[in-house]
């Protein structure tokens, strides 16, 4: 019986079951007709989730271009600060650090600015510099987790609204509701859903790519201000 319905509501075999019939078209819609099919709610929110792709590409493109920076360092970098260190050319060290625009850099600089006081101090301004870098690294990534958050239920948002719509034409009708107008609000109403999970799929990816990054780049930092201290440290 359910097969003989699939037979009966299938175009294609409908088409060729009726010898003689024109054949049947089916209507596709473009993006562009789906944004603009979902009334003034869907619109709205679909607007809005334009505008959310538009910041997640910015903050992403923005921060891979600033972390790609400060992981950028001359391997050589640590050693010729422990040549100049060590043969007490401090001027020498705090110029290369000047010259390299980096968060290691930074770091290494405060240190060097506060040689002649104790290691604790020195330690504890190197420190401080570092959760400064941490931040400049960090910066806009809570908008981009909320974007991968909030995406999604922006767009189930308005499936729910596009759905009440939609049963709310239905019960305007009476009983002339056809199946063809409860699937065409069910489509237009998924339409936000599909397009919130992509952003913030997208959002989520690229969350955990900078997060990941960031971390490498702390690592980094971690080591160079480790091997600092440490060439402090040791006996004259």
């Amino acid at each position: 019986m359910l097969l003989s319905f699939l037979q009966i509501e299938l175009p294609g075999n409908a088409a060729t079951a009726i010898p003689g019939a024109e054949p049947i078209t089916q209507e596709t819609l473009s993006i562009m007709d789906l944004m603009l099919s979902g009334g003034i709610g869907g619109q709205i929110i679909m607007g809005l989730m334009v505008l959310l792709s538009v910041a997640m590409v910015y903050i992403f493109v923005n921060r891979i271009s600033a972390l790609k920076q400060a992981n950028t360092i001359d391997p050589q970098f640590m050693k010729d600060i422990k040549d100049h260190v060590a043969s007490g050319n401090v001027q020498s060290a705090i110029n290369l650090c000047e010259r390299s625009n980096s968060p290691v850099a930074r770091m290494i600089l405060k240190g060097l600015t506060r040689i002649g006081k104790p290691l604790q101090d020195i330690s504890a301004s190197i420190e401080n510099q570092g959760k400064l870098e941490i931040q400049r690294l960090e910066r806009n990534l809570p908008y981009l987790a909320t974007i991968a958050g909030g995406a999604p239920m922006l767009g189930l948002l308005g499936t729910v609204i596009g759905m009440i719509l939609a049963f709310q034409e239905m019960a305007n009708a009476g009983g002339g509701v056809q199946i063809d107008m409860l699937a065409e609000g069910i489509y237009v109403a998924m339409t936000t859903t599909a397009a919130g999970l992509v952003v913030g799929i997208f959002a989520y990816f690229g969350y955990n790519f900078l997060v990941t990054r960031v971390e490498s780049v702390i690592y980094m930092m971690e080591t160079s201000s480790t091997e600092f201290l440490d060439l402090l440290d040791e006996p004259v």
